[in-house]
């Protein structure tokens, strides 16, 4: 997989770069503003771009803004935003996309997790971090209709927006996977999604907790 990493940490960035290319993909360049980011894209035509949220010119969501313009530009290119804290503001609209992951750094730390995250948004899925799930559902567990989910649900639709299939859901609960198909299809039915494509309600219902936290 041919990669454009976008860190202005060079320390982060190195680091990231050389577990990549360990991991035998191809990082095709390594830019530390978003200016640069855009260009490199253009010109390299990567398969994924991983970017800080966080960097100059202006240090603030620089990143977040150039993966916007990235998606608008570049729409089969992969991309995963990289944030030092939780900041689940820009991943409302690109997660709906497909493509799109958005982690916090220190989940680069679990190496294998990392990069299973990588193959599956390279692969056209969404992935979120396991922590800003976990902060979403329980800063709306007491809201309808999140408050008609089970605990068992939540855990379901926690993993669902972590990038899980159904197999990879009963793996990590320790569950049957029509167990798993059961309580998808009760929370689908709780939150109000009655869209006839499976995929995409999935996805809604991931969306469901992302605009209701901004």
């Amino acid at each position: 997989m041919r990669i454009v990493i976008a860190e202005d940490s060079a320390l982060f960035r190195e680091g990231l770069a050389s577990l990549l290319t360990d991991a035998g993909h191809d990082v095709v360049a390594r830019v530390a503003d978003a200016v640069a980011l855009v260009e490199a894209v253009r010109t390299q035509r990567p398969d994924l771009a991983i970017i800080d949220v966080r960097m100059p010119p202006d240090g603030t969501d620089d990143g977040a803004r150039a993966a916007r313009t990235l998606r608008e530009n570049h729409p089969d290119l992969a991309i995963v935003l990289l944030s030092q804290h939780i900041e689940t503001a820009h991943s409302v609209n690109l997660v709906s996309e497909g493509r799109f992951g958005y982690l916090l750094k220190d989940r680069v730390l679990d190496v294998d997790d990392f990069l299973d995250t990588l193959r599956r948004v390279a692969s056209g899925g969404s992935a979120l971090d396991p922590e800003v799930v976990a902060r979403l559902i329980g800063a709306r567990s007491q809201e309808a209709p999140f408050e008609s989910l089970t605990p068992r649900e939540r855990d379901v639709l926690a993993l669902m927006a972590e990038g899980r299939t159904n197999v990879g859901i009963a793996r990590r609960l320790w569950v049957s996977e029509r167990t798993v198909e059961t309580h998808v299809a009760n929370l689908m039915i709780k939150l109000g999604l009655e869209s006839s494509d499976e995929d995409h309600r999935r996805v809604l219902a991931v969306l469901a907790f992302l605009d209701a936290s901004r």
